[in-house]
């Protein structure tokens, strides 16, 4: 531990960690809050739960009161850090890892299934949710606080202004539940935003019917001019003369996932689109 200033337990409080704006923390003040995202976790399938982002342990407290729970934690900031090793007694059974956890090698985790929980820094959280989903199948659940728009924009569905390309790439592995909307007063400091908690939890889905690569690039392509109908936003992909194909009459955010596939199948059936890794 690399805390500057050492403080003496009886001295510490948790008044005493100071949010940073740089690593985007906000500290929950309200433990009903916290109490309420603790209860949003299953433990269906699963007891190991990877915390991010504790920082004075507000929600960790009650993650820890769960039976059966194998409780890890990561955490980027000094002074969170030491608050939580110099009150270990209110924290007994958690395992503390410092570091930023979005260089940290998986491997740290283990290889059992591991659910991601916590009131995640919103200029991370997009990160944090695409480091998940490179690990999907050891991670059967994700449950956190994000911007509200963020949470929205990835449980959106067909048809709606925020399904976007998170939305698709995520929905195609998991099912995604918008649970609650979070008000700003309730964090130290207070956002700027509303806050909302999302629930993704692992659905059967092993391996995509088209390749994997191929449907991101659709995805990705088909979102970036969601305003052009496909046949156009996909034009470099499709073959000539333009096959009839229902789905490029459509603009990408009237797609649903099942649609997205079908549609990037008829395309590496009749194109030449790369299956190279994306740049």
């Amino acid at each position: 531990m690399k805390g500057k200033h050492p403080k003496k337990k009886s001295d510490y409080s948790s008044d005493q960690v100071r949010a940073k704006k740089h690593l985007g923390q906000h500290f929950l003040k309200d433990n009903s809050i916290a109490e309420k995202i603790s209860d949003s976790i299953t433990l269906n399938g699963y007891s190991k739960v990877l915390e991010i982002g504790p920082g004075t342990g507000i929600l960790t407290r009650y993650l820890l009161a769960k039976p059966g729970i194998q409780l890890m934690a990561a955490e980027i900031d000094n002074e969170s850090v030491e608050y939580l090793i110099l009150n270990k007694e209110k924290f007994k059974g958690l395992h503390l890892i410092q570091g930023d956890f979005l260089q940290m090698d998986w491997k740290e985790w283990g290889n059992e299934p591991l659910a991601i929980v916590g009131n995640f820094p919103y200029n991370i959280s997009s990160q944090i949710l695409f480091k998940a989903f490179e690990h999907r199948d050891q991670v059967p659940e994700i449950t956190g606080m994000f911007q509200k728009e963020v949470a929205q924009r990835v449980a959106s569905g067909p048809g709606n202004k925020d399904y976007g390309i998170i939305s698709v790439l995520l929905q195609a592995f998991y099912n995604a539940e918008y649970l609650f909307t979070v008000d700003e007063h309730v964090f130290n400091p207070p956002p700027k935003v509303k806050s909302g908690v999302l629930r993704l939890t692992r659905n059967q889905v092993k391996q995509l019917d088209c390749d994997e690569k191929s449907f991101i690039q659709v995805v990705k392509m088909g979102f970036n001019q969601r305003r052009k109908m496909l046949s156009n936003a996909l034009k470099p992909l499709l073959p000539q003369p333009l096959p009839q194909w229902p789905e490029l009459s459509k603009r990408a955010e009237q797609l649903s996932v099942a649609d997205f596939i079908e549609l990037s199948k008829k395309i590496i059936q009749h194109s030449n689109l790369s299956k190279t890794k994306l740049s």
